[in-house]
């Protein structure tokens, strides 16, 4: 008989925490999208998968353009492949849109102008900040007839991402700038519809499996019925069972394992967390943790289970994470975290401090 922890184990190998992989690009394109809406925090939920944890692994698939940080999926940030940009945002982007857009509103009647100075100003200097795309419009507010202010600029550029005009292009100095989409991205072979949906299912499933149809439709931003379309159409390609009165989808042959390595510093973005919301909570098989919003932006985990919440102090020559226990830990579980610390400070160049502190 599976428990939750059983469960929560074998998330640990098919989200690649347990079973890492060669690259960034390999971790993005198994996962399909990564929530990357803080970038430095992000960086380590993608190289945190690869065997030999590296900044610029990332970093150089992001500036060729293998590897985007866009809207898809959800009103947020994620890393995606350019190989899978335009099959997701055609799928998704519809249920999407109308959340950005409600907040946009008020510039509606000048969408169609401000649209056409974005793609302009990136058409004839691409790989621009947002604070250049902004000092561009503001030149051009006469004519547009009004001035945006940062939160609108941030909204109209992830409408424009959403609709497959903008996306991310090679940083520069490490910050974020925009490009052409089409510029940015080859083209690839269109999937109808119900295609679309059964690899969704089969990708989501595969990498985040043992998950349930209501954690997709979450993921995704789509239906239960979209979902349940998407799960006929993989057919043979998935596996299921029932536990706690839900059908779980997974990879088939897939079977819990034990995980190596045992503990894993996190953020609460990390798709260990936020790649579900209707069995997110596998991760707390004790039920310690509070359900109500998250008081630390990171968590630790051992052996699947989340044993701490964690909060992530750079300095200059060391990194520190202080440690908000749900209980007394273990020694055993002591030494995983440690051993976690030491892999992200590493991958930091940086000397790793964990520190136990009293719960917020």
């Amino acid at each position: 008989m599976r428990t939750d922890r059983d469960l929560a184990r074998w998330r640990l190998r098919s989200q690649l925490l347990a079973a890492p992989v060669a690259a960034a690009e390999q971790v993005v394109s198994t996962l399909l999208a990564v929530q990357a809406e803080n970038p430095s925090q992000s960086a380590w939920a993608v190289a945190t998968r690869t065997t030999a944890p590296s900044q610029e692994d990332l970093a150089e698939a992001i500036a060729d353009g293998r590897v985007l940080r866009t809207h898809v999926l959800r009103p947020t940030w994620h890393y995606v492949h350019a190989k899978d940009a335009r099959w997701l945002l055609e799928l998704t982007a519809p249920r999407v849109l109308p959340v950005i857009d409600q907040q946009l509103r008020p510039l509606a009647e000048r969408m169609p102008q401000l649209t056409d100075a974005v793609t302009e100003i990136l058409a004839s200097t691409p790989d621009r900040t947002r604070g250049e795309v902004a000092s561009e419009l503001a030149e051009r507010r006469a004519d547009l007839g009004v001035e945006l202010t940062g939160q609108q600029l941030m909204l109209l550029l992830g409408h424009l991402e959403l609709h497959a005009l903008v996306c991310s292009g090679a940083p520069r100095d490490g910050e974020h700038t925009y490009a052409l989409f089409d510029e940015r991205v080859p083209a690839a072979q269109a999937f109808d519809r119900d295609a679309a949906l059964a690899e969704l299912a089969r990708r989501y499933f595969t990498s985040h499996g043992p998950a349930t149809e209501r954690d997709l439709a979450y993921w995704a931003t789509l239906t239960l019925t979209d979902v349940r379309r998407g799960v006929a159409g993989a057919g043979d390609a998935l596996g299921s069972f029932e536990h706690d009165g839900r059908t779980f989808w997974h990879a088939p042959g897939d079977v819990p394992a034990a995980a190596e390595p045992a503990g894993h510093l996190l953020q609460v973005l990390d798709e260990m967390y936020r790649g579900y919301q209707d069995s997110r909570w596998l991760i707390d098989a004790e039920g310690l943790a509070s359900r109500a919003r998250e008081t630390a932006i990171g968590m630790a985990l051992v052996d699947a289970q989340l044993v701490a919440g964690m909060r992530r102090t750079v300095g200059p020559k060391a990194v520190t994470f202080a440690l908000y226990p749900h209980r007394a830990l273990r020694a055993r579980e002591l030494e995983s975290v440690h051993a976690a610390a030491a892999r992200y400070a590493e991958f930091l160049g940086l000397e790793p401090r964990v520190e136990i502190e009293e719960r917020p």
